[in-house]
């Protein structure tokens, strides 16, 4: 399953060396590298909270051109610009032009939708634009339930999709529901690039796994990830893991 538009990510190196973006591991990785290679249709960022996995992913949405907070490339609202300077060092290398695309992020999704309806309010068109999203209000459904209306009806294939952490929003039947959505698109000629903690997204078939951590970025398989080892061995005793777990902090 080879990448279908963005290919890797080239760092120009120009970050002002003061910034505190200099402290997280990904761009001391970046600094030293120089680059990123995505090699799959389907890629997640993988690795503790504060490697900057999630930075890195909002850099490339916005590199790429889409809105901060989320959205196409046509939104352009902004409740609070908390996105930090890394996109502006950061040039992506493109190996064909997509049709459709969207930055979805669970954090900020309340804000989405709240724009298409401001959106819908000045506007004559018809279809509506919340039509292309269901029809039905984001706001009038659940987190999880609005988060997949996007996926279900806004994705229309042959299309980049980048997801932030995706898990926050879905239980783990409706994340099996996303992964079957995905490779629906990624069969409609689709890449899909996704930082996420959950052990059962990871799954996803031919996915390729960057995992991110104190000493850079690397490659790695399903079962090496931390993720599926601290589940798996939770899972198996999760008596004996919460015990020594509640001792160690008592």
């Amino acid at each position: 399953m080879s990448c279908k538009y963005i290919s890797e990510i080239i760092f120009d190196n120009g970050l002002d060396k003061r910034s505190y973006l200099c402290d997280l591991p990904v761009v001391k990785y970046l600094l030293e590298k120089g680059r990123l290679s995505l090699s799959s249709s389907v890629t997640f960022f993988v690795g503790e909270n504060g490697t900057g996995k999630s930075t890195l992913l909002e850099a490339i949405a916005v590199a790429y051109g889409f809105n901060a907070e989320g959205g196409t490339k046509n939104f352009n609202f902004s409740t609070n610009k908390t996105h930090s300077e890394l996109w502006e060092h950061l040039t992506l290398i493109k190996r064909d032009y997509a049709k459709d695309g969207f930055f979805l992020r669970s954090e900020s999704l309340y804000n989405v939708a709240t724009n298409i309806e401001e959106l819908d309010k000045i506007s004559a068109a018809s279809p509506s634009i919340s039509d292309s999203y269901g029809g039905i209000s984001l706001h009038d459904q659940s987190h999880g339930e609005s988060f997949l209306s996007i996926v279900q009806n806004r994705f229309g294939g042959r299309g980049i999709y980048i997801l932030d952490e995706p898990e926050a929003a879905l239980s783990p039947m409706r994340l099996l529901t996303l992964m079957a959505e995905i490779d629906s698109l990624v069969k409609k000629d689709s890449q899909f690039i996704i930082a996420t903690h959950s052990p059962i997204l990871m799954t996803f078939p031919d996915a390729e796994i960057l995992e991110f951590s104190q000493n850079g970025i690397k490659s790695v398989s399903y079962k090496d990830t931390e993720h599926y080892q601290i589940t798996r061995r939770f899972l198996e005793n999760p008596e004996k893991m919460l015990r020594y777990l509640l001792e160690e902090y008592s």
